[in-house]
């Protein structure tokens, strides 16, 4: 058994050495290899950096104001948002699923322009009022994304709420059952 061990690995070493000079015959005949023909070191390439030179001051604004508008050094701050401010400020939510088995998964989707980072709170309408349910979101790229599941058979309302804000979105509808 040693023998053909020995025997094993002999023919292993000598196959690979006789495919070693055959791709090291092959590699100098199609002239595939990092050596060069000339024996200049020199080189033909450098490397120019150019002196550093001082640059000048700009001498105009570092802003561009729309024409005829002057810059304001007050800000009066407004308690309520404009009418288009919190027209574009809105969470829009919706439900992948209108009717579901009991505890089946709910898909809740939504759009919320201007809230980046924000935390969603899911509440559903229960006996007269809403409550929070054990579920929130964060939003990513204006969008957000979360699941519920619940068991309360019928229709259930949810929406979500900003936690810091305090604004709701629209509620969706989901009958269980």
């Amino acid at each position: 058994m040693l023998s053909g061990l020995a025997a094993l690995v002999g023919v292993g070493l000598a196959v690979g050495v006789i495919l070693g000079l055959g791709v090291l015959m092959a590699t100098q005949v199609l002239g595939i290899g990092g050596g060069s023909d000339t024996s200049d070191s020199s080189g033909g390439q450098t490397m120019y950096l150019p002196r550093p030179e001082k640059t000048q001051a700009p001498s105009g604004p570092l802003i561009t104001l729309e024409p005829g508008a002057t810059q304001s050094t007050t800000v009066t701050p407004t308690e309520e948002p404009s009418e288009t401010e919190s027209a574009r400020k809105q969470i829009s939510l919706s439900a992948s699923q209108t009717a579901v088995a009991p505890m089946q998964q709910i898909d809740l989707t939504g759009v919320y322009p201007g809230g980046e980072g924000s935390i969603l709170q899911v509440q559903r309408f229960t006996g007269g009022s809403w409550t929070d349910f054990p579920v929130t979101a964060s939003v990513s790229n204006e969008t957000f994304t979360t699941y519920v599941q619940t068991s309360q058979p019928g229709v259930n309302r949810f929406r979500v709420v900003d936690t810091d804000t305090d604004l709701k979105s629209n509620e969706v509808r989901v009958t269980v059952g």
